[in-house]
């Protein structure tokens, strides 16, 4: 495996493990954050991986998603959309006790599992 695409996976499971301690810790917000996080490093190895080239340094999802043509479900490619709006509410919120009542335990146990499973899938079209 290309030592490039294999940095970003282990980046990217680094990040899923930190996203659930902050779930145990009930940070929430920050959980989703950090899922928004493992999945664009998940995603910036695809493009290694799809490209041969750097990937470029950006935070949008979607852009990563078509960039690396990833073949993914309806269901994910829903998720990574809802996902990529959190991460902006969630790495800069304008009212933090706001952002913090959008994303209550149940909401953030959700897209910790999402994230797992989009990440799984993003794995096993890299190695």
């Amino acid at each position: 495996m290309n030592p490039i695409v294999k940095e970003w996976l282990c980046q990217a499971e680094y990040d899923l493990e930190t996203a659930k301690s902050l779930y145990r810790s009930r940070r929430y917000i920050y959980t989703i954050f950090m899922c928004h996080l493992a999945i664009e490093k998940a995603l910036k190895a695809f493009v290694v991986k799809k490209t041969e080239k750097a990937p470029p340094k950006t935070h949008n999802l979607i852009s990563l998603l078509k960039l690396g043509n990833v073949v993914l479900t309806t269901e994910q490619v829903k998720y990574i959309s809802r996902l990529s709006l959190a991460g902006i509410i969630t790495r800069y919120p304008e009212d933090l006790k706001q952002a913090i009542d959008e994303y209550p335990r149940h909401v953030a146990l959700d897209y910790l599992k999402r994230t797992e499973d989009v990440i799984k899938c993003l794995k096993q079209q890299t190695v």
